[in-house]
């Protein structure tokens, strides 16, 4: 299967990442489907093994991105790093891409896409994967080698831009940004998913994933704190048992949820949450939900993080507790306040920012960047002007 290219003016991008497309829709989805309306963008997959399957690539179209999903066989781990790269050269033969840029989410992929000659290499750095559970123990070296040879570096928030700026000479920080019309359905919608409707109010909300960064000492201590609030957990459960989950009458997990269902889950909550713990796995997060929670005109509570916490802290659109007692009192005074009043504010600032925006800003630093490298090396000036 192949497509063609929307410009052939245009580089290609070949995406390499560890979140499965399909799996949450966050920074990477928001990103490339923007950039493939104007170049076709190849989104390559963490491989998936086959007991006794020959090594091959699935590839689908969603919205405009080719997804990529290299198959190797059971039991060909020591060997999926040379399958990949065998199985990525076809791919670049196969679709004639002869003219590209490397989008890195995982260093991990250094391994199959070192021996490439893209003529430009991004690092969209979105979170600190290494402070991850179940990290790689080799990340970080090949963390540091991916810095060397990238020639633009962005990163997913200002505490990231922080650690990175002095380990590279092109930093960039482009924190969670959001599709503002998308989640402002929530203030309209008057009628509750049916997994939702039987749940009492007021209800406390949070959406996405639900792993390691998860306070569930705090969501168990303000579930017993106030009975009377119901908490709706909204997301798949990843990387902890979920028998470590707080569980009680008045907590709910609703399960993995789509992009486009959420506004009609968050359109019922009375207060959108952040509870994440503070330990070396949330130290770096820009939560993209912080302004989808705003654009959908709810109040939020969150635990001091610092990305959390400057701007939105600061600035008086998030309420900000860490302990059982503050993070109750917070939300019983985020119910209290005047809606009207807090929506101005949070609509004002939102104006600012826009996936749309991201993209735009990005695309121009990343021209810049291809420009003023084919201006160091004369022999590559041609090709990349085309880029």
């Amino acid at each position: 299967m192949s497509y063609a290219s929307q410009s052939k003016s245009l580089a290609d991008v070949i995406c390499v990442s560890h979140l499965r497309w399909d799996f949450v829709l966050q920074r990477p989805q928001h990103l490339l489907t923007r950039c493939a309306r104007e170049r076709r963008c190849y989104y390559i997959e963490e491989p998936l093994y086959d007991a006794g399957g020959i090594p091959r690539l699935d590839m689908r179209k969603t919205s405009n991105v080719m997804v990529v999903v290299p198959h190797l066989p059971g039991g060909a781990e020591r060997d999926a790093a040379a399958i990949q790269r065998r199985l990525l050269d076809e791919l670049i033969t196969r679709e004639r891409i002869d003219s590209y840029v490397l989008w890195y989410y995982t260093p991990m992929a250094l391994a199959f896409t070192d021996h490439l000659r893209p003529h430009a290499i991004v690092f969209d750095c979105m979170d600190e994967l290494s402070a991850f559970a179940h990290a790689p123990a080799a990340l970080k070296e090949l963390e540091a080698e991916l810095l060397r040879r990238a020639t633009i570096v962005f990163t997913g928030g200002q505490s990231l831009y922080q650690a990175k700026r002095n380990r590279h000479p092109n930093v960039h920080a482009f924190p969670s940004s959001v599709d503002a019309n998308h989640f402002a359905q929530a203030r309209k919608l008057a009628t509750d998913p049916p997994d939702q409707a039987a749940i009492a109010r007021p209800r406390l909300g949070f959406f996405g994933v639900i792993d390691e960064r998860m306070d569930i000492g705090l969501i168990r201590g303000v579930a017993a704190a106030r009975p009377d609030w119901q908490i709706v957990m909204v997301g798949p459960v990843v990387k902890i048992d979920p028998s470590m989950l707080p569980h009680g009458a008045n907590i709910h997990y609703l399960g993995s949820k789509s992009y486009d269902e959420l506004p009609g889950y968050i359109a019922g909550w009375d207060v959108a949450l952040l509870p994440f713990a503070r330990n070396a796995s949330t130290r770096y997060i820009s939560p993209t939900k912080t302004p989808e929670y705003m654009a959908a005109g709810k109040p939020v509570v969150s635990t001091s993080i610092r990305d959390v916490v400057h701007p939105y802290g600061q600035r008086g659109l998030v309420r900000i507790a860490d302990t059982v007692d503050d993070f109750v009192n917070a939300c019983g005074a985020a119910m209290a306040e005047d809606a009207a009043s807090r929506m101005r504010d949070a609509d004002a600032f939102l104006r600012q920012t826009s996936w749309d925006g991201t993209w735009a800003q990005m695309r121009r630093l990343l021209d810049l960047a291809i420009l003023q490298r084919a201006a160091r090396t004369p022999a590559a000036a041609a090709a990349a002007a085309d880029a």
